[in-house]
């Protein structure tokens, strides 16, 4: 199977250090040639990619509206797999699947990553024991996304979750896109001057993901955005109880809000099944 990677960045280049650690061959292609020189020159790819008509399996590692315009416009090889890792995934369906394609598309999306950028920074581990998300619909073909499965685990990750581009976008909305929200929020407050000495891991934890790729990320909120929205409006109004219960002095009406937190917390915890979305170990 001859694979390719378009896009190096941190996540593109660790897919092709994951794959040659598999024992895969992998060429690479960027929209900037520094790069792919990079990676070649430090063994992170086999080969620069001329045209992508040869390949049989092309990961796209790019942002939301560079996937969508790649994926929309580039000539792959007829029976070709291409598989996004992009943010959001109903709207890259929405474009792939209004017209013929001569490939078959399948949905990734790594739940893996860093606070840092580039190639650089890529690394052959950046995704062991971690979760893949792969999305399906009707128009999946069923033997691309056995070969999507097969480098999942090949590629070292610990977990497959299966569901919907409109499920995937939901839960992403609350579970990264609103905490990174969140993060930069947070860190607006002129408190955040003059802390040292003050902070321990609750401090980190808040702030670890505050230094967000407006470039990036923009874009992501933007084309998630109903889903984003109400996550938002849920945690103001959570907030706005706190808040309400603390001006009002209510120790009692704090602690059952507080508790209900608590309970909701390590009910979440527990492992539950959902017949909408299928989770197996791979490791």
């Amino acid at each position: 199977m001859k694979i390719c990677v378009a896009g190096l960045g941190i996540m593109g280049g660790s897919l092709c250090m994951a794959l040659k650690r598999a024992g895969y061959a992998v060429d690479g292609w960027d929209t900037s040639p520094l790069p792919p020189e990079y990676a070649l020159n430090n063994g992170i790819i086999d080969g620069i990619v001329n045209g992508f008509g040869s390949y049989d399996f092309v990961f796209v590692a790019a942002p939301f509206e560079a996937t969508v315009e790649f994926i929309d416009k580039t000539a792959f090889k007829t029976g070709a797999v291409v598989a996004d890792i992009c943010g959001v995934k109903k709207p890259i369906e929405a474009v792939i699947y209004r017209k013929y394609r001569n490939f078959s598309y399948v949905g990734c999306h790594p739940m893996a990553g860093k606070e840092v950028s580039g190639i650089q920074s890529a690394c052959a581990d950046l995704f062991d024991g971690r979760s893949m998300v792969i999305t399906k619909s009707a128009e999946t073909d069923p033997a691309a996304l056995d070969t999507v499965r097969k480098l999942t685990e090949d590629l070292g990750f610990g977990y497959i979750v299966e569901c919907t581009a409109e499920i995937h976008d939901k839960k992403i909305a609350y579970t990264s896109q609103l905490a990174h929200v969140v993060s930069n929020a947070y860190v607006k407050d002129g408190e955040m001057d003059n802390c040292l000495g003050f902070t321990g891991g609750s401090f980190q934890d808040m702030t670890r993901i505050a230094g967000v790729d407006e470039n990036m990320w923009a874009s992501l909120y933007l084309a998630n955005g109903e889903n984003l929205c109400e996550k938002i409006s849920s945690l103001i109004a959570s907030l706005a109880d706190i808040k309400g219960a603390i001006e009002q002095n209510d120790e009692e009406a704090l602690k059952k809000i507080l508790a209900r937190g608590r309970l909701l917390f390590e009910d979440g915890k527990k492992r539950k099944t959902n017949s909408d979305i299928f989770v197996r170990k791979l490791r």
